[in-house]
């Protein structure tokens, strides 16, 4: 599978692209989606078998950032991103594989609120950085060509670093009649092309970011707004039914699910998420982005 941004499912649909009903119905992964800033890659460079750290910068085609020294790390980086990473470098253990995660904070307390979302441990916590692994890559060359696996990684905790690696599980529930309804629906609607699909993404999440209700007798094709909002109620009925024990999760003082779940199955890897909540939270945080 590449290394691609995480779709919302009632994104996937606008160019007609439906395996995503096939994804909803057959069996899969599910992992928790955390929260943290920024994102760290950290393993072994298959380039010269040396460890390394660095942000999601350590994929890049062209301005390429790999950090296997504190002077790289200085050389690369600056700021609170360098602080972060020089922790990474002593803290993280040391891997064969190609790991990203989710930074979440420095030890010492137990609450954090490295994004959006305010995260409330049980304990405090003593090791050095606290960082939630989520993909683990492979590549047949450099970094830039790397690529996700499915292999499942068990992370222990160390002396120096806290991994944060909740259990996330289904309620199980029967989604075929749902899903064949969709199908049926989709024969109605007219799809666009991949420039139009762009531009009405940007016209969704603007409604997002606004908190405004998305009607579809304001969008000029509006039976597809309205398949959107199908294939969307879909995926908000499966989010339901979404659990894990991780920590207790707050979108300032509202407790919350957390930011959601990663999903992924033989048809594809993607994100629930109640945008209406955290992904509205998300693009008012005047944070977002800045460590990215």
């Amino acid at each position: 599978m590449k290394n691609k941004h995480l779709e919302h499912p009632e994104d996937t649909i606008l160019t007609g692209d439906l395996s995503v009903l096939n994804w909803f119905l057959a069996k899969s992964k599910l992992s928790v989606k955390i929260d943290g800033r920024p994102a760290i890659v950290w393993g072994t460079n298959p380039a010269n078998g040396k460890f390394f750290v660095g942000t999601k910068s350590v994929f890049n085609k062209v301005k390429i950032k790999i950090n296997h020294s504190h002077e790289e790390i200085d050389k690369n980086h600056s700021g609170e991103v360098a602080d972060i990473l020089h922790a990474c470098l002593d803290s993280l253990p040391r891997t064969d594989y190609i790991v990203q995660g989710d930074f979440i904070g420095f030890g010492g307390d137990d609450t954090y609120t490295p994004n959006t979302i305010t995260y409330i441990f049980p304990e405090i916590i003593e090791q050095d950085v606290i960082v939630a692994p989520h993909t683990i890559y492979a590549t047949d060359g450099e970094l830039k060509d790397a690529y996700v696996i499915e292999d499942f990684v068990v992370f222990d905790d160390t002396e120096q670093c806290k991994f944060v690696k909740p259990v996330a599980w289904e309620i199980d529930e029967d989604f075929v009649e749902i899903v064949g309804f969709a199908r049926q629906m989709s024969q109605l609607v007219d799809f666009v092309n991949e420039k139009e699909a762009k531009e009405l993404k940007i016209q969704l999440n603007k409604c997002v970011r606004e908190g405004r209700e998305v009607v579809p007798g304001t969008f000029d094709n509006s039976r597809l707004i309205s398949f959107w909002l199908l294939v969307k109620s879909i995926k908000e009925d499966m989010l339901f039914l979404c659990r894990n024990n991780g920590a207790k999760a707050y979108i300032g003082n509202q407790q919350c699910g957390g930011e959601g779940y990663v999903r992924t199955n033989e048809f594809g890897m993607y994100k629930l998420i109640n945008r209406e909540q955290f992904s509205h939270a998300n693009f008012n945080n005047v944070n977002y982005g800045q460590l990215a």
